[in-house]
């Protein structure tokens, strides 16, 4: 898809909005933020719309979304390391082949047949400590709108706040699970899925 560098900026700012606050921005915002005339802006994304990456949703505001199908650079960029080996505490190192590599894109890209991008964040608190997601640690996530029982979901709560929590689906609500006994568990009627967890990262 040939995107202009001014379109590429519109849609990661409809990313990032969407992500921290589960709409778009508007299209003076999105002026505001490109130091533009309203009208630019509005042809811009009437010419994404036509390429098709993006979607919206008719007579509603804020609903601009990326498709499903399209990629940001900065959400597509592979990163590997060479693999040398395997390491346990008090035996050696078992030599890998020499042109073995951990691939990031791999390990932490979409599912196989599936073409969604992906994004980092940085996790605030420790609610989710006991599987091992950590207060500073990144979550490496997938960008899908549906989730699975079992789960781990960014989730966009009806009060405008966003959590990171395990995904269950029950009879008349859903319940948002944390894996830490100091919190409860968030039941609420409806939440959007704003992506699901495929990946943790420490830094030390």
């Amino acid at each position: 898809m040939n995107l202009t560098p001014k379109q590429l900026t519109i849609l990661r700012l409809i990313r990032d909005s969407r992500v921290r606050s589960g709409y778009s921005p508007t299209m003076q915002e999105l002026a505001d933020e490109l130091g533009v005339s309203k009208v630019t802006v509005f042809e811009h994304v009437e010419a994404l719309i036509k390429k098709g990456a993006l979607a919206r949703e008719p007579n509603k505001a804020r609903s601009l979304s990326i498709a499903s199908n399209v990629a940001l650079p900065d959400e597509e960029k592979p990163v590997s390391f060479p693999l040398i080996g395997k390491i346990a505490a008090g035996y050696p190192i078992e030599k890998f082949e020499d042109n073995d590599e951990l691939n990031l894109a791999e390990l932490f890209g979409p599912s196989v047949g599936r073409v969604n991008a992906t994004y980092a964040l940085c996790v605030d608190g420790d609610s989710m400590r006991d599987e091992g997601i950590l207060d500073g640690d990144y979550v490496i996530v997938e960008r899908r709108d549906t989730a699975r029982n079992g789960d781990r979901v960014v989730a966009l709560l009806p009060n405008g706040e966003t959590t990171l929590k395990t995904y269950f689906k029950e009879a008349d609500h859903i319940r948002l699970q944390p894996a830490n006994p100091e919190f409860e568990p968030i039941r609420v009627k409806e939440c959007k899925i704003q992506g699901i967890v495929v990946g943790v990262m420490r830094r030390y």
